[in-house]
């Protein structure tokens, strides 16, 4: 049996607007579908399921579909949810009021030490990243997201 990899994914932002504004927004599947989701749902409360949906997106078009579970909501400063079908992983995002805004704390854990997972960690680490600067984006400024045009 595979260990545990020694290291989680961390990623840390600042968003110039109320935890509860936050909080509202990443339990929502509308509100991911405007900046970083294509077709998500959401049932955001402790046993809810949701589906992540990517359909033809960015540049590459990818597309993809993953199902996860909500394990907590603490609204205005915890939401935690597992997702991935074979062997999930646990998100936590923690909000804190502070700075003159939120201070958003990613922390995504149980990958294994094995060649698959960390490729997986590293994906979604950027992932994570990309996904925070556009949450940022939407609630400071309103960008939404636009997809690429498909040649033809």
């Amino acid at each position: 049996m595979p260990k545990p990899f020694e290291h989680n994914i961390k990623q840390t932002t600042f968003i110039a607007v109320p935890p509860e504004k936050v909080f509202d927004t990443i339990t929502s599947a509308e509100s991911w579908n405007a900046f970083f989701t294509t077709g998500m749902e959401l049932d955001p409360q402790p046993g809810g399921r949701f589906v992540w949906r990517w359909k033809d997106w960015g540049p590459d078009f990818y597309s993809l579909e993953v199902v996860g579970k909500v394990h907590e909501v603490e609204r205005p400063e915890r939401f935690v949810f597992e997702w991935g079908s074979k062997r999930p992983t646990l998100v936590s995002l923690d909000l804190t009021g502070e700075l003159g805004g939120t201070v958003v704390r990613l922390t995504e854990t149980g990958y294994l030490d094995t060649p698959r997972d960390r490729d997986m960690i590293l994906e979604c680490a950027c992932g994570w990243g990309e996904a925070l600067t556009l949450l940022k984006f939407y609630l400071e400024h309103g960008v939404v997201y636009t997809p690429a045009k498909k040649p033809e």
